[in-house]
């Protein structure tokens, strides 16, 4: 294979409301902490044990406004997206490294457990937003933002071509 994969699925909730901002040329870039927890029981103790790790999510453009506009804290989400690591300078003058996670779709599981306005739903449980754009279910970067239909998603809330695994 003459290229690699940069690919992030997670499923997690919200630690925290969105916090938007723009950019000077006024793109919306909306960053997400979302908590992924797994449990098992330990072996030699017998203890259930729980370790939840957290994820800093950045998101660009449409995707970013409606994050920022329907998703609250304590909200489950489903992010796709992928890694990128950058460098920079502290205050300190030590070189650190900061990874996030870039989504490219996002789609609102669940109710309004965490308190969200409800926002734009679909059968599947939660609205998908792909690359920008609202509504659809497309794959990639539509600089306009303009709205897609789709046929609605399959009981599982995946089309038949979108099963994650």
């Amino acid at each position: 294979m003459a290229r690699g994969i940069n690919k992030v699925i997670l499923v997690g909730n919200l630690g925290a409301d969105p916090e938007m901002r723009h950019t000077g040329g006024g793109t919306a870039v909306t960053t997400l902490n979302i908590a992924t927890s797994e449990s098992w029981t330990d072996k030699q103790s017998g203890e259930k044990v729980e370790k939840t790790e957290w994820h800093r999510v950045k998101m660009f453009g449409r995707l970013a406004e409606i994050a920022g506009d329907y998703l609250k804290k304590g909200r489950q989400v489903y992010i796709e997206g992928s890694l990128r690591t950058d460098k920079y300078t502290g205050k300190d003058g030590v070189e650190r490294y900061s990874t996030d996670i870039i989504a490219s779709e996002m789609q609102m599981l669940g109710g309004n457990e965490g308190g969200g306005s409800g926002g734009p739903r679909s059968q599947g449980g939660g609205q998908r937003q792909s690359g920008g754009n609202y509504g659809g279910q497309s794959r990639g970067n539509d600089d306009q933002g303009a709205s897609r239909s789709s046929p609605p998603p399959a009981d599982n809330g995946f089309a038949d071509d979108e099963i994650p695994f």
